[in-house]
């Protein structure tokens, strides 16, 4: 079993392969944290924590009791509120009397086979006999105020989820004004902060620092999981590496603001706290009420490559659902790069021909097909075809170029809406805007009210009935703008503290609903490129659009920081034009390709503008994609030099059986007299014989892995180069 009760000592020891958590029940019902990490057996780890004199100044001392007992330097799983614990805490409450006191003790706890589910939230999911829940349940006895903590144990894979169920099991109204997932005491150690920082068209660039004698938070409180930071934090030890030292994931399964706080007491103890951002939140929960709190992907490695590998299979199997996840992608032509606005039935049926041609398997229209959008001032939320554009309307567009072999794919921005279109002319009232106030405009559009149940069911019949009536085969869900204004017309005042949580609530039940109603489409997230790029949406969208940055070069830094918690099989990655549209850098045909071929590949330029020399690579470049899509998608990944530094990036993938890999290069800084390059291969076999096909060379993987590689000496603007293995009987 992966969850273990000693009735004797008053331990729940959960373990998995390779790690193990471990919590008491002290003998005042504090439930408190005594170790995560490595794998310790049934050992009570209790020891650890030593008693000494803690009386002096500004340090309460609970229960009346002995001077060495204070709450404010115990290790806990979920700590109490304003009772004597000054450390950030895991819940806010105002009481129906005006305190704010919540003191939680043990009441009991259930052991179950499977996994428990999040109601209304996106939750990880067991397949078969994966997981282990347990429920430990803590209350206020003054309030009634009950907290449920639920723990997901997934022993053969590494990973253990948490979430909080907060009940108001008593008599009077209570408000909530923090409601964390998590709370992560770490008592000793020396710890850095990894996390994913970056803005729209530079998302989630690697940063590491030691966390310091402060309060460290990384956030959002833009109403989405955000291009500026991202849910996901590493905490790991000092001298950690990618391939040793302790290292901690926390990966939050939401796709609104948050917040990750980190604090470095007084007594060197770090406590991590994760959860909804609590800037404008408060809940207000009624006698019999309960709040659910999104769930934390928690996982623990030696080693930075350890812990990635953990979450991408954790990701692809148990977060990512329905047919599409892990099936074999199509590559797609998406026509924004090529045209944006300026879109006909000629004109994209002139750039599917040419795509067909070329061997690629889908088109998708971008924005501009509905309502009357000819820029960005206008339509949005007019989820009805532009008869201007499209005279014959979709189906003659869809059947042509069905009738190429190609499947058909589509552009919506369901949470947006402009002034500009009949529904804001309808509703105004729908669109999030402060009473007496002029609205904040981001891209000329405002947002919905996802709030509001009748603006979820507007929404899912407009883009039910566009699924129903049409052969499309993708969606892509696009969200441009950050979330401001945040009122509901629909919620009285006391409620207001709600619209933000409610809004990723409609989020989820609309994709809920129509990919359960419509499950062979392929939804495909966006936000202005990768600003919601997290678990919340990969629950129901298996691949995101990782940034709206296409200059290959970039891309490098974007995917080599999203890999640290995430697949290559759920980064959208397309092949642009040259100069690039965001940069103006010219980059190699062939580079472009390897770079967007570790991701769901595909095209954004106009084809038909192209040289037949790069007509004739990218047809070799979606040859060798399908031949190489499992291996790139289910393979295990290894960033085999800093992404951030240096005048080149590699990175290699590897199959599970080891018996072949891509490793991929590209000369990031150009260099004059440039050296060949050295590098060490990881993941490989030891013992096997590899064929190296660019180089016919046939070499032991010890001699690759521990000798190393050497490369050609490659010359030109940002060369690249890739290398397949395989082993040689």
């Amino acid at each position: 079993m992966s969850i273990v009760y000693d009735r004797q000592e008053n331990l729940l020891t959960l373990t998995t392969e390779n790690t193990g958590y471990q919590m008491c029940i002290d003998e005042l019902g504090i439930l408190r944290h005594l170790h995560y990490g490595s794998r310790t057996g049934a050992q009570d780890m209790s020891y650890q924590i030593i008693d000494f004199d803690y009386a002096f100044s500004g340090n309460p001392i609970q229960y009346r009791r002995e001077r060495n007992f204070s709450l404010d330097i115990l290790p806990q799983e979920y700590t109490s509120f304003g009772v004597g614990d000054f450390r950030l805490n895991s819940v806010a409450v105002i009481n129906a009397d005006g305190s704010r006191a919540a003191q939680f003790h043990y009441v009991s706890h259930e052991i179950r086979k499977g996994k428990y589910a999040i109601p209304e939230l996106p939750a990880s999911y067991d397949n078969g006999d994966e997981a282990e829940t347990l429920i430990v349940t803590l209350r206020d006895e003054v309030t009634g105020l009950t907290v449920k903590l639920h723990y997901g144990v997934f022993e053969k894979l590494d990973i253990i989820t948490r979430y909080a169920e907060i009940c108001n099991d008593g008599k009077a109204p209570v408000t909530l004004e923090k409601a964390a997932s998590l709370c992560l005491d770490l008592p000793h150690g020396n710890w850095d902060l990894m996390h994913f920082w970056g803005k729209h068209a530079m998302e989630r660039q690697p940063e590491r620092q030691p966390i310091g004698h402060c309060i460290t938070t990384v956030g959002s409180t833009r109403g989405t999981s955000s291009h500026q930071q991202n849910p996901f934090i590493i905490v790991c030890d000092h001298e950690a590496t990618e391939d040793h030292g302790d290292c901690y994931g926390m990966m939050l399964a939401y796709s609104g603001g948050f917040k990750a706080e980190l604090e470095n007491s007084q007594i060197n103890s770090v406590r991590a706290v994760m959860g909804i951002d609590d800037t404008y939140f408060s809940w207000k929960l009624e006698p019999g009420q309960s709040f659910h709190t999104p769930e934390v992907i928690l996982s623990f490695a030696d080693g930075l490559t350890a812990l990635s590998h953990n979450y991408h299979h954790f990701i692809r199997h148990n977060v990512c659902r329905g047919k599409h996840h892990l099936e074999k992608r199509p590559v797609l032509i998406n026509n924004w790069e090529a045209t944006y606005f300026d879109l006909n039935e000629d004109k994209m049926y002139a750039l599917a021909k040419e795509a067909a041609a070329l061997g690629i398997d889908q088109f998708v229209l971008d924005d501009g097909w509905f309502g009357a959008r000819y820029d960005d001032n206008a339509g949005l939320g007019d989820w009805f075809v532009n008869y201007d554009k499209l005279p014959n309307g979709l189906d003659s567009l869809i059947e042509k170029i069905n009738g190429l072999g190609m499947k058909f794919g589509i552009w919506v921005e369901p949470e947006m809406v402009n002034e500009d279109s009949d529904l804001y002319r309808a509703h105004p009232d729908w669109a999030l805007s402060a009473p007496d106030r002029t609205p904040t405009f981001g891209r000329n559009q405002l947002v919905l009210d996802m709030s509001n149940k009748d603006v979820v069911d507007y929404l899912y019949g407009c883009l039910s009935t566009l699924l129903k009536e049409h052969n499309i085969a993708y969606i892509k869900w696009d969200f441009n703008r950050s979330v401001c204004d945040v009122y509901s017309h629909a919620l009285p005042a006391d409620r207001q503290g709600e619209v933000s949580h409610r809004f990723v609530l409609g989020l989820y039940n609309l994709l809920d609903r129509l990919t359960t109603e419509f499950p062979d489409v392929l939804f495909e997230g966006c936000s202005g490129g990768g600003g919601r790029f997290d678990a919340g949406m990969l629950y129901y969208t298996p691949q995101i659009w990782l940034s709206d940055d296409t200059d290959a070069i970039e891309r490098l830094i974007i995917q080599g920081g999203t890999s640290y918690g995430y697949p290559v099989s759920t980064m959208g990655a397309h092949v642009s034009a040259a100069p690039n549209h965001q940069t103006g850098r010219t980059t190699p045909i062939n580079t472009r390709g390897i770079v967007a071929m570790s991701g769901a590949f595909g095209y954004e330029l106009d084809l038909t503008k192209l040289p037949e020399s790069d007509k004739e690579a990218i047809r070799i470049q979606i040859q060798r994609y399908h031949q190489d899509e499992v291996l790139i998608h289910q393979g295990s990944y290894y960033r085999l030099t800093d992404v951030t530094k240096g005048y080149y990036t590699a990175w290699q993938i590897v199959s599970e059986d080891k018996s072949k890999s891509l490793v991929n290069l590209v000369i990031t800084s150009p260099q004059p007299n440039p050296e060949p390059l050295h590098i060490r291969f990881k993941g490989l076999d030891p013992n096997a014989n590899y064929h190296i096909e660019e180089s016919d060379k046939v070499i032991s993987g010890a001699a690759l892995m521990n000798g190393g590689y050497t490369y050609p000496v490659m010359h030109g603007d940002y060369p690249a180069m890739q290398l397949h293995l395989s082993v040689r009987s």
